[in-house]
């Protein structure tokens, strides 16, 4: 910035009006679950918000990795976007409604759409989160985001014990668990 004593020069007005833009914007602006606490044993509506683009490309393809632990996955469709599922073998085998389910949804892939950077949407699916999880910690649900031009992956998760946490560049989105009532 150039500064000069009487009249600003158009250098130093362009400068204090971007740094009043980035002072505006928002700290963590990156893809997370509108829902920030779930039970354990229970359905969670999982709906993934959207903020913005990549670098102001718009957003035309969301994936969202499904963790460990949640079973009975059920993406809602979107209009003028398609819905894929990635199917895969769980770990171990989970009780849902008296049937022992040893595989299921691994991945949810909305495509085909178009959202714009200046607009704001969100991704929906109802899941079971089963008893197999420890309360009292956050779940985490990573999610890349493919732009016209660029990817945003929302993929960091803290190491274990350290909370959940927005310091990371690219914080994958969470929820914490809380213990049957």
């Amino acid at each position: 910035m150039i500064w000069t004593f009487g009249r600003p020069t158009i250098a130093t007005r362009t400068g204090l009006i971007l740094l009043g833009v980035l002072a505006a914007a928002p700290v963590s602006a990156h893809v997370f679950l509108e829902g920030k606490q779930a039970t354990v044993g229970a359905s969670y509506k999982a709906v993934f918000a959207v903020p913005h683009g990549c670098a102001g490309s718009p957003t035309v393809k969301i994936r969202v990795q499904i963790p460990e632990g949640v079973i009975a996955v059920k993406p809602m469709p979107k209009a003028g976007w398609s819905v894929d599922v990635v199917e895969g073998e769980y770990a171990g085998e989970y009780d849902y409604h008296g049937n022992k389910l040893s595989s299921g949804v691994k991945e949810v892939t909305w495509s085909g759409g178009k959202l714009p950077d200046k607009n704001y949407d969100e991704f929906v699916m109802h899941t079971v989160l089963t008893d197999a999880l420890k309360p009292n910690t956050t779940l985490y649900f990573p999610v890349v985001q493919e732009c016209e031009t660029g990817v945003s992956r929302w993929i960091e998760i803290p190491a274990e014990g350290a909370g959940h946490s927005h310091e990371g560049k690219s914080p994958a989105p969470g929820v914490k668990l809380l213990p049957k009532p």
